[in-house]
Parts: structure tokens; sequence; C-alpha cells
């Protein structure tokens, strides 16, 4: 008798732990399934407000930079400049922005945007005459 109740004893336990390794195998794979990025949609955006005065302001360079990859602009027309509206994984973690321009007047302003879906993330303006610049940066991380 004794012997019985212990191999039914050693039965039990060992249906116990496969039954708690399937139940761990399956928890872990629900998690799995997850996706931790998301898709957004960014745009970058730079300006020049001329200010009271004569003269306009004009580009010099504008630097965009999704994850990596870098894409440099020089002497791009007019006092608005804006990218297209683009995709971004937020596995890229990090947007960056800046412009270069010669502003005319005193109260001439250089802004430059980082829009990501639809709102403005993050934004930066630089008063004065004379050659200025302006950066931005934006992290999807969550710290």
């Amino acid at each position: 008798m004794k012997q019985f109740y212990k191999s039914n004893l050693l039965r039990l336990s060992f249906l116990f732990a496969v039954l708690f390794s399937v139940i761990s195998v399956v928890n872990s794979c629900k998690d799995d399934d997850e996706d931790e990025y998301e898709d957004h949609i960014i745009q970058f955006e730079s300006k020049i407000v001329n200010g009271t005065g004569s003269g306009t302001g004009t580009f010099k360079t504008i630097v965009t930079q999704v994850g990596t990859s870098q894409n440099t602009i020089f002497d791009p027309t007019g006092t608005n400049w804006a990218s297209g509206e683009q995709f971004v994984s937020s596995s890229q973690s990090q947007l960056n922005l800046a412009a270069n321009a010669v502003l005319p007047n005193a109260d001439s302003k250089l802004i430059v945007n980082i829009w990501v879906d639809g709102e403005v993330a993050k934004s930066d303006t630089v008063i004065g005459s004379g050659t200025k610049s302006a950066a931005v940066a934006h992290s999807f991380l969550e710290l």
C-alpha cells in the first residue's frame, strides 16, 4: 500500500510539473505577440519671420535626421520649408532638425518644429539679425 501511495504521489507531482510548464510557455507567448513599436506620422518644418524693417531672410542649411539617416538641404528657397509627411516607426527613437539662416532685422525669427501625429512635439525659436541657428530633437523612448 505504501508503494502504491508513493507511485501515485510521484505521478501526481509529475503531472503538476508538466501542467505548470505548459501554462508558463503559453503565457510567455502571449507577451511576445504584442508590438512594442508604433508607427507615427512625422513632419519637419522651418520658418523665417522677417519682422519689422526691410529685407528678407534666407535659409542657408536645413538638416533632418531620423534614427541614423541624415538629410542635408543647402540654400532652400523661400521663407517657409517643410518636409513631406512620412511614416516613422518609434523604433527609430530619435528625430533631429536643425536650420541655419541669415535674418534681416533685430526682431526677425527663425522657428523650427517637429510635428508628430499632427501635433508640434518640439519647437525652438531664435530671434535676432545676422546668421542664426535653431535645433530641436525628439525621442520616442520613454524615460
